[in-house]
């Protein structure tokens, strides 16, 4: 026997695989004085055949190796059961939940099929069907998941109170009880070889008896655990089913605990819709707010504007009083100082407050006109006759007003037509 545990699982698990037949143990007997000549599979065959109950030693020894693997995936799905019947029975926020559901679908059904006492659990998934006639996006599951956050908000907590029920929800009790018995069947097979062995005489350094006891001792009494556990799940299971009020008959703990997990998963996908409905709505109103205040900024900035155009008004009646004493000629009989006053405020009027020449407008460019027209010298004025004069210059004085007089004529002339030509 494996005392040392030195042979793996998967190489037992490949040995059940050859165990040889009533056939090939007959044919091999027939040469076996050809023992010598046969190859070493045949030869490995022909040893085991040797071995009295080969094929129960075997069995038996690879369900001590497997039975702590069983176990532990067995008494999960049990535990999960009765766990989750607990639940379902003490959780004060589930109760809670199916009476709001209760009453709100007495008050959609009033009348004859609006005084119900009670309703099926199969129908606890309906309500997230059950969609409103003005958003199709909100359902019925979103409308009472409101109504809990205003006026019950611990409800929210109830998948806190079941936390076994998506473990349960995958248990199938059948195979559940086909397993355990699986469990229970190779227990008592391999007590049933141990019992033969000690019936017969042992083989010198044979260490399958003692090594067999010692595990079924153990194993029995986890076994004896495994299956008063799946016992008490199958009483909880029923004291469930009756609460609710469904029977055992039609209803297997996959599909009972299957309804609960189906409901906690679309309470979730809710509560999260609602979040993002709710996150979107504050992002929309921030937006608007913000398109308000940029629309209000820029209605004061136009209004600025706006003011701030009265004076350019003022400028353009200066400018059309200009071109007219420019077209008479009475500009070049104005005092010179004057002139450089009208110039200077006609530049500084084209820079802006910031230092920044404004743009090419139409009035922008009449400033323009205007500072090139003032940047035409005036004549000067011809000095009266002084005393100091002498009489006889008095004829080259008439010559030199004469002269003065024509210049000053074709000047006007040319400084209309280029006028002319920039308005």
């Amino acid at each position: 026997m494996d005392e040392r545990e030195e042979l793996a699982k998967d190489m037992l698990e490949q040995l059940l695989k050859f165990i040889p037949e009533k056939s090939d143990i007959d044919l091999l007997e027939e040469h076996k004085h050809e023992l010598d000549r046969m190859a070493r599979a045949d030869r490995f065959l022909y040893d085991m055949s040797r071995i009295d109950h080969y094929q129960q030693r075997l069995q038996s020894l690879f369900f001590k190796k497997k039975f702590a693997e069983r176990l532990a995936e067995t008494k999960p799905k049990v535990e999960a059961l009765v766990c989750a019947s607990r639940e379902v029975m003490r959780s004060k926020h589930l109760t809670q939940i199916l009476e709001v559901v209760l009453a709100l679908g007495n008050f959609l059904n009033k009348g004859q099929r609006g005084n119900a006492y009670g309703f099926k659990v199969s129908s606890l998934n309906k309500i997230v069907d059950t969609k409103s006639s003005i958003d199709r996006n909100i359902t019925m599951l979103h409308y009472l998941i409101m109504i809990f956050e205003k006026n019950y908000p611990n409800i929210l907590n109830v998948q806190q109170d079941l936390l076994s029920i998506p473990d349960a929800a995958k248990v199938n009790l059948a195979e559940l009880e086909k397993d355990v018995y699986s469990i229970k069947s190779g227990l008592k097979a391999l007590e049933a070889e141990l019992q033969y062995q000690q019936s017969r005489p042992r083989d010198r350094g044979d260490k399958f008896i003692p090594v067999v006891s010692d595990f079924i001792t153990v194993a029995s009494f986890s076994f004896s655990e495994l299956e008063d556990l799946l016992n008490e799940a199958k009483e909880k299971f029923a004291k469930s089913l009756k609460h609710f009020g469904e029977e055992q008959v039609h209803m297997q703990p996959d599909e009972f605990f299957g309804i609960f997990d189906t409901f906690l998963q679309s309470f979730n996908e809710a509560r999260q819709d609602l979040e993002n409905m709710q996150r979107r709505k504050e992002e929309e109103e921030k937006r608007a707010r913000m398109e308000a205040m940029l629309k209000d900024q820029r209605e004061r900035e136009r209004r600025a504007k706006k003011n701030a155009g009265g004076g350019v008004s003022e400028e353009v009646g200066e400018f059309d009083d200009l071109v007219s004493a420019l077209r008479s000629g009475e500009v070049f009989d104005k005092d010179l100082s004057k002139l450089k006053r009208n110039r200077k405020r006609s530049v500084n009027q084209l820079v802006d407050s910031s230092g920044r020449e404004r743009p090419i407008t139409k009035q922008g460019k009449q400033d323009t006109v205007v500072s090139v027209v003032l940047a035409v010298k005036p004549f000067p004025q011809v000095p009266p006759h002084t005393d100091g004069i002498p009489k006889d210059d008095a004829g080259d004085e008439s010559e030199m007003q004469r002269k003065h007089s024509t210049s000053r004529n074709t000047i006007r002339r040319r400084n209309r037509s280029e006028i002319r030509t920039m308005l």
